[in-house]
């Protein structure tokens, strides 16, 4: 058994039922902990920028009794990035849940179908070609890119109807080459659209509006509630492609429909913000440390943990370099790197 299969095959489970070496956490409990740590994020979102402010002031402007009219307008512009914050964490988080459990790969994330590429080319060819301009219209160029490249990739990877975990990377990989080069093509032969890309591609949420996460919302929704719909039947496919159709399932479809809800989930999430590291990465691999391989259990833990990484990488790109501000793609490449050697370190272990 390969190092790849033996880090995402399912563990025998102990006299309660949990795969063994789950620690004995309740749920409960430990959903409630998450919900708390979820909200203290999005205070400290609230609160804490690269304009000074004190906690009066905050509250002063959360309650409509600030002084200034600066304080509420610096106060409100952070409601959006916060609840797009959320909306992208998740995305990313349970996408890169659904794409480890389909490709048995614990190094699969979002930009493994090319995802984020293809968001990137689309926002390059409506720069260039089109005259798009504006964060509203790079958003809605980047989707339908983000869709496309994630849907073909699939349709490569499918042999004999059923999909190929290994045509799959590929068909990414080869895929990623080919618009790569195309966005450098154009990019260098047209400064302006490289002074639009290279905001987009580094991955914010800074300057975001209630029109962005009106419109990337609905999506990540409908790919959350899909992703839980089709957990249990994930659970039954990482037990063996034979034993889950002896036991009713259906692999192949299972499969399929897992790998287009997370192409949406991600194609959502880097349109809104653009491309970001690792969140995809680094939380399905604490999500399985803290509740094993339930695939229900990694969704709902997966879904809150997403976002509080976010938030919190959100918060000290605010902060680190005042009074301008980090990237949150920038902060969460670095604090994503550890976790990437964690991972690495983690199969070899189990090899």
């Amino acid at each position: 058994m390969t190092d790849v299969e033996q880090a995402v095959r399912p563990q025998p489970a102990d006299a309660r039922g949990r795969p063994a070496g789950t620690p004995r956490i309740p749920l409960a409990v430990l959903l409630g902990v998450l919900v708390a740590a979820l909200v203290l994020a999005c205070l400290a979102s609230v609160a804490v920028g690269s304009k000074t402010l004190s906690p009066g002031e905050v509250w002063q402007a959360v309650t409509g009794g600030a002084d200034s009219s600066y304080t509420t307008t610096v106060v409100e512009s952070r409601y959006p990035r916060t609840v797009l914050a959320l909306v992208v964490g998740c995305g990313l988080a349970v996408a890169g849940a659904l794409m480890q459990a389909v490709t048995r790969n614990p190094l699969a994330e979002p930009g493994l179908l090319g995802v984020n590429t293809g968001a990137a080319a689309g926002v390059v060819a409506a720069t260039a070609y089109l005259g798009a301009s504006g964060q509203m219209q790079i958003l809605l160029w980047s989707l339908p890119g983000a869709l496309l490249t994630g849907v073909f990739v699939y349709l490569i990877g499918i042999v004999g109807g059923r999909v190929s975990p290994v045509r799959l990377v590929l068909g990414g990989a080869v895929l990623t080459a080919v618009l790569t080069a195309f966005i450098q093509a154009v990019t260098l032969s047209r400064p302006q659209t490289f002074d639009n890309y290279r905001y987009w591609v580094v991955g914010a949420l800074t300057g975001r509006t209630w029109n962005a996460v009106l419109t990337v919302a609905p999506l990540a929704l409908v790919g959350l509630v899909a992703a839980l719909v089709l957990a249990r039947s994930l659970n039954v496919v990482a037990l063996g492609e034979d034993t889950a159709a002896a036991l009713g399932a259906q692999p192949a479809r299972v499969k399929a429909a897992g790998l287009i809800t997370a192409t949406l989930l991600s194609a959502a999430a880097t349109a809104a913000a653009g491309p970001i590291a690792f969140v995809g990465l680094a939380v399905p691999h604490l999500t399985r440390m803290l509740v094993g391989v339930d695939m229900r259990r990694q969704i709902m833990c997966g879904a809150l943990i997403g976002p509080v990484l976010l938030l919190l990488a959100d918060v000290v790109g605010r902060v680190v370099v005042r009074p301008q501000e980090l990237m949150v793609g920038v902060v969460t490449a670095f604090a994503g790197a550890p976790a990437l050697l964690i991972a690495v370190r983690r199969m070899r272990s189990t090899s």
